[in-house]
């Protein structure tokens, strides 16, 4: 994949990972008061790995050619970490 494909596919993730943490806060309303700590606490969690992901999409958009491949595997590597946040927040509900 090139340079500029992995780049606009990164923003792609970036907006999504925006919009389902909007909707995850959305839902916290249909928590019941034991649940919503927890879920507020995930929250916190996925904002955090928000702010990281943002981070590592700012370093890709800079990066040199010679940094280039470890750059994008640290992008790749602060997905995974997004993922699992998400799949906690959203076992609360089930």
């Amino acid at each position: 994949m090139e340079r500029a494909e992995f780049q606009e596919k990164a923003k792609q993730s970036i907006d999504e990972i925006f919009d389902k943490i909007e909707a995850l806060k959305a839902k916290e309303e249909q928590a019941t008061e034991d649940l919503k700590e927890k879920y507020n606490e995930q929250i916190e969690k996925l904002e955090a790995k928000k702010e990281e992901r943002q981070l590592k999409y700012d370093e890709l958009l800079d990066a040199a050619e010679d940094k280039w491949d470890e750059v994008k595997i640290a992008f790749s590597e602060s997905a995974d970490s997004f993922k699992e946040g998400f799949h906690k927040i959203i076992s609360i509900f089930k």
